[in-house]
C-alpha cells in the first residue's frame, strides 16, 4: 500500500522522506496533500484513501440528485455542495462525500479549509468502495453529528434514507424503483427514484 501512496504522490515531486508512512498521516500532511492533487482522498486515523475515479454513471446520479437537492434548499436559504470538499469527522478523520447539503448558507462549520460538519450528507455507491459507503461512512457521519444520510445504490436500484437518533442511524426508508424517495430533515422534498436512476442512461 505504502508503495501505492508513493506512486500517487509521486507527480508532487515530495522530496524523499516527505511523505508519511501509512498508519502515520496527521491532519495538516493530509490538507497539504489535497490541496495539490485533482482524486478524491480520505483520511482514516493516520491512514490515507484514495478513492476510485468515479465512473460516468456515477457522476450522472450525482448531478441529478445534486440538482433536486438544490432546486429545494436555495428556496429556503440552504445550499449544497459535491465532491471534492473536506468534512472533518473529528481530528484524524476526513471524509470526501459525494453531497453535503446545509439548510443556512451562512452555515459556520464551513472553515477555510474543511467542513467541519453537515445537515445531510450523501453517497452513491461505487463498486470499488461498497463497504466504505456501506459500513465505515454510516459509522463516521453518525460520528460527526449529520442528522440525515442518503445512500444511492445504483447496482441494487434504491435508495436508503438513515436518521441520526442516540448517536446513530435508523432507517427512515428504503426507497426501490417505482417509488420517491423522501427526506425527513427538509419538509416537502423527494426525488423520484426511477427519475434519478434514468439519469445515468440519458443520452
Amino acid at each position: 500500500m505504502q508503495d501505492e501512496i508513493r506512486a500517487f504522490l509521486n507527480p508532487l515531486h515530495l522530496p524523499e522522506g516527505e511523505t508519511p508512512a501509512q498508519g502515520a498521516w496527521g491532519d495538516e500532511a493530509y490538507l497539504r496533500l489535497t490541496d495539490d492533487v485533482s482524486r478524491l482522498v480520505e483520511l482514516a486515523d493516520g491512514v490515507v484513501e484514495v478513492l476510485p475515479m468515479p465512473t460516468e454513471e456515477h457522476q450522472d446520479i450525482l448531478a441529478f440528485l445534486f440538482d433536486a437537492f438544490r432546486g429545494h434548499v436555495e428556496r429556503t436559504g440552504g445550499k449544497v455542495y459535491f465532491a471534492p470538499l473536506r468534512l472533518r469527522i473529528r481530528p484524524g478523520k476526513f471524509r470526501e462525500p459525494d453531497l453535503l447539503l446545509v439548510q443556512d448558507a451562512r452555515d459556520p462549520r464551513r472553515g477555510s479549509r474543511f467542513w467541519r460538519g453537515a445537515d445531510l450528507v450523501a453517497e452513491v455507491v461505487s463498486p470499488e468502495g461498497a463497504s466504505r459507503d456501506l459500513v465505515d461512512k454510516r459509522l463516521d457521519y453518525a460520528e460527526a453529528g449529520i442528522p440525515e444520510y442518503w445512500i444511492v445504490d445504483p447496482r441494487a436500484e434504491r435508495v436508503t434514507v438513515l436518521l441520526l437518533e442516540a448517536g446513530g442511524y435508523v432507517q427512515a426508508g428504503i426507497y426501490p424503483r417505482g417509488s420517491a424517495a423522501a427526506s425527513r430533515l427538509l419538509a416537502g422534498f423527494d426525488v423520484a427514484v426511477d427519475a434519478l436512476f434514468d439519469a445515468a442512461n440519458a443520452e
